[in-house]
């Protein structure tokens, strides 16, 4: 389901306007069965172990949090790539290019994406998400600032399937993936979304993404487990999350937040671990967590620039550039 924004004229009233488009996409083509975000979860929480996808982070509050962990000292990616992208812009439009349709993957409130429209001039951009409580205001915003611009929303599931046919035209887009979260996927899954994007981008699109690199486990685990615990507080919330979907009662304040560096994975894990024997229902079932049990709610895959030039390649890319921070802590690429 879709419904465009509309302008009121005070002399001839409501009025339809280019605005923006907000599209509700619980399935496609690609995956033609509905999200099932119930199933998706019994199974995951009765699992052994337990788990809990990463995006039943997103609620309203979860949106909130990640907002306030991006403010904190420790949580450096954020504040890195915005500077990457501030020492680079102009090379960086250079390589990409004007005038592209703009897909903006993740984009949660905008922002990032709200940096380039200036600088890149797109004739259309096409925000997607799970999160239509962020989406939303977003466009709305966007739609007065930038009402030459094309606007579309595109609430779905895109780690589940990428279908965009129905947004974009037959001209390149450039596709944006910011902020790292390419690393909630294994590289194995990423290499599948990555494939999919390439054959979406079109003659002479491409991707433009941000990515975390390899360093030394303490700032990694300090990023994840702040000293204000903003970042258990967001972890812990997925509960809440969850108890309103399914119609469970977990108690979050039972369950502590657990971040640590996987050496061998090169990746960083959250997790929630029982403080205590737990005793949850669970859309009319039970299910006991003994002390020290955990649910896992997250990775976070690093990447050294080789080898996230390697998965590129996989995917099919054949042209990359790639900037960094003085550090290296972070990595923007260009791909085509």
């Amino acid at each position: 389901m879709a419904h465009w924004a509309a302008a009121t004229h005070p002399k001839l009233g409501r009025l339809p306007t280019p605005g923006y488009r907000l599209v509700h996409r619980p399935h496609s083509a690609l995956q033609p069965e509905p999200l099932d975000d119930r199933a998706t979860l019994l199974t995951g929480l009765f699992a052994e172990p337990a788990r809990i996808a990463p995006k039943y982070f997103y609620d309203p509050l979860g949106c909130a949090l990640f907002n306030a962990i991006c403010e904190l000292p420790e949580y450096y990616p954020t504040r890195t790539e915005w500077a990457i992208f501030a020492a680079h812009c102009e090379a960086m439009v250079a390589r990409i290019g004007l005038g592209r349709q703009f897909v903006d993957l993740g984009a949660g409130d905008c922002a990032k994406g709200a940096f380039w429209l200036p600088l890149l001039q797109p004739r259309r951009y096409v925000a997607v998400d799970i999160a239509a409580a962020a989406l939303e205001p977003a466009l709305a915003r966007l739609a007065a600032a930038f009402p030459d611009v094309e606007l579309t929303g595109v609430v779905t599931d895109f780690s589940r399937s990428l279908d965009l046919a129905a947004d974009l035209d037959a001209g390149p887009a450039t596709f944006f993936y910011p902020g790292s979260s390419i690393g909630n996927f294994s590289p194995a899954e990423a290499v599948e979304l990555l494939t999919e994007v390439r054959r979406l981008c079109g003659h002479g699109g491409g991707l433009f993404i941000g990515v975390d690199t390899e360093k030394e486990p303490a700032r990694l685990h300090a990023a994840y487990d702040d000293a204000l615990g903003v970042t258990a507080a967001f972890n812990r919330n997925v509960l809440n999350h969850v108890n309103a979907l399914i119609g469970a009662d977990f108690d979050p304040a039972a369950f502590a937040h657990i971040a640590f560096y996987n050496v061998a994975q090169r990746r960083i894990e959250m997790h929630l671990e029982a403080r205590s024997a737990q005793r949850v229902r669970i859309a009319g079932r039970e299910r006991m967590f003994a002390k020290g049990e955990r649910i896992h709610t997250e990775n976070s895959y690093k990447y050294a620039p080789e080898a996230f030039t390697g998965l590129l390649r996989r995917a099919g890319f054949v042209r990359i550039s790639m900037w960094q921070d003085p550090a290296g802590d972070f990595a923007v690429f260009y791909a085509d």
